[in-house]
């Protein structure tokens, strides 16, 4: 069975009236290869008339952005010709590759009514090999999504992208990144095999779980060893969980603000295409 290494907390880091916790990286952990940084936004309730989400137009290069919308909404915009308003259980994958500028900002509509919003925001590294590929964008919304119901409906598996309880996920990446939200009922168990090779990412959204034999709670990122590949989680009240795993590259990161490389040399030359023009020009 896998063990727990450290538990780290998420830290209160608003943007705006944006209610955010960071939970990587934080002072504890800086990434868990391939996974670079999860920021949790909400929960927290809009007021009719607001100004939304407050991510206007800004460049990516190097790594992908997975965004989980739990309440409200996010429309997505970006230089590659891509646009969607993804509402409540959708997804958003998008490879930044050799780059792109996109904004992430709040419906019409959810400006103008407000209402719950809870949303999580995922960066993956891309190998080297793949840093440089064409951008591209999925959105999906939570139909478009494939679920494995276990433990009599106790607990509601997500698949976002892999293989959980031989439901494939919605997306292929390029790399082997295989990643769920999970619901459980109060008492829900689940069992999950994972190669002791992989790093896993486990994020506690919502509620109270135990997971090899400890506790966790909202808002913490748990740490794991790599000497085991047995996961036995069970759910102390409603809980959501996101969940993920992968080999890890294993490969130098630099990163720096918008952009995450191998080299600062490459750092250096993502300000200088975006400068440039070269993630495309920005319409509204």
């Amino acid at each position: 069975m896998r063990t727990i290494n450290t538990q780290h907390r998420a830290q209160n880091a608003p943007i705006a009236d944006l209610v955010t916790y960071r939970a990587l990286p934080t002072n504890s952990v800086e990434h868990l290869d391939p996974f670079l940084f999860l920021n949790h936004h909400g929960p927290q309730v809009y007021r009719p008339n607001n100004q939304g989400l407050p991510f206007g137009p800004h460049p990516h290069r190097g790594f992908e952005t997975v965004t989980f919308i739990l309440e409200g909404d996010i429309m997505h915009q970006d230089t590659g010709g891509h646009q969607s308003i993804i509402g409540p259980g959708g997804i958003q994958w998008m490879t930044a590759g050799r780059g792109l500028i996109h904004a992430e900002v709040s419906s019409p509509e959810f400006k103008r009514t407000g209402g719950p919003l809870e949303i999580l925001q995922l960066w993956v590294n891309l190998p080297a090999k793949d840093k440089m590929v064409e951008p591209r964008y999925i959105g999906l919304q939570e139909p478009e999504i494939p679920t494995a119901s276990l433990d009599e409906g106790r607990v509601v598996v997500h698949a976002v992208s892999g293989n959980w309880a031989g439901t494939a996920g919605a997306v292929t990446p390029l790399a082997d990144i295989q990643l769920a939200t999970i619901n459980f009922q109060a008492g829900g168990k689940l069992a999950l095999t994972i190669p002791a090779s992989h790093t896993i990412f486990f994020y506690t959204v919502r509620g109270r779980l135990r997971v090899n034999g400890q506790e966790t709670q909202a808002r913490q990122l748990v740490e794991f060893n790599y000497d085991g590949d047995e996961l036995h989680i069970e759910a102390l009240e409603e809980a959501v969980l996101l969940l993920g795993h992968a080999q890890p590259f294993q490969e130098p990161i630099v990163s720096y603000g918008p952009f995450v490389m191998n080299t600062e040399q490459e750092i250096r030359q993502a300000y200088q295409d975006y400068q440039a023009g070269k993630f495309g020009r920005w319409e509204e």
